[in-house]
């Protein structure tokens, strides 16, 4: 798959995905081929100008239609097919790990990271296919978003990780939270490993695994717990536990 990265400063990505487990997925002949593209290198006057004054006043400036389409055009053509264009934004959909799942599964797609106030909303209208977010709170361009993005999908290529399984026990990977993990040493000061844990006996370990998923999810994003069960992900194990642990889970 492919992603390219229409962005102000294309320096930023390189140093990212040469480290750590996943620069497997972008390693030359990987899964993943990231190609930036350069904003400034679009621009028609002798200051490489991507942004100007808004039209009815106001701070901050805004990024023009002009050299941005002419980036997408030349991304777009350099593609076997055309792909997808997606743009981070405070009102886009919030990224998760089932959009993470499709892209992971997809042919990539074409990236673009705003700055300064917003882009020129003719662009988004004409070319953008759809606006994803990280959060509710405000990043100084798309790029930190893009890498998120990148790196989560990453995770997701066959080879990649060290255990072809880890990503299937991740946070969200089946809807809730994974569960605490603990290592050496064995006790450190008064806090000691749960003894389940050391037991071996791993029907008994599988268990509590699961429930301390459910505490945690339920603690801290009972929405989550909602989604599995309307999405039929919650086993009748699973239910028997939520009824009997916490009260606020009956009914």
């Amino acid at each position: 798959m492919r992603f390219d990265l229409l962005t102000l400063f294309p320096e930023l990505f390189a140093p990212w995905l040469a480290v750590g487990v996943t620069r497997r997925a972008f390693a030359e002949g990987g899964p993943v081929q990231v190609v930036p593209w350069a904003l400034r290198d679009f621009a028609d006057d002798a200051y490489r100008r991507v942004d100007d004054r808004a039209y009815g006043g106001g701070p901050g400036m805004v990024m023009l239609v002009e050299p941005l389409a002419r980036a997408l055009a030349a991304a777009q053509a350099a593609r076997s097919k055309p792909a997808p264009v997606i743009l981070f934004s405070p009102t886009g959909a919030r990224l998760d790990q089932r959009r993470v799942g499709e892209l992971a599964q997809g042919d990539g797609a074409v990236l673009v990271c705003g700055r300064y106030e917003g882009v020129d909303q003719r662009f988004i209208d004409r070319h953008v296919d759809e606006e994803l977010s990280l959060g509710d709170f405000v990043l100084s361009g798309g790029e930190p978003a893009a890498l998120a993005l990148l790196d989560a999908v990453a995770r997701l290529q066959p080879g990649v990780l060290n255990d072809a399984a880890s990503h299937q026990r991740d946070s969200f990977a089946d809807g809730l939270f994974d569960h605490p993990h603990y290592s050496r040493p064995e006790r450190l000061g008064d806090d000691a490993v749960p003894a389940v844990l050391l037991s071996g006996h791993h029907a008994d370990i599988t268990r509590w695994r699961r429930e301390q998923q459910l505490a945690l999810t339920l603690a801290r994003r009972p929405d989550l717990i909602a989604a599995a069960r309307a999405a039929g992900r919650l086993s009748s194990a699973d239910e028997a536990w939520l009824r009997s642990a916490v009260p606020a889970a009956k009914g």
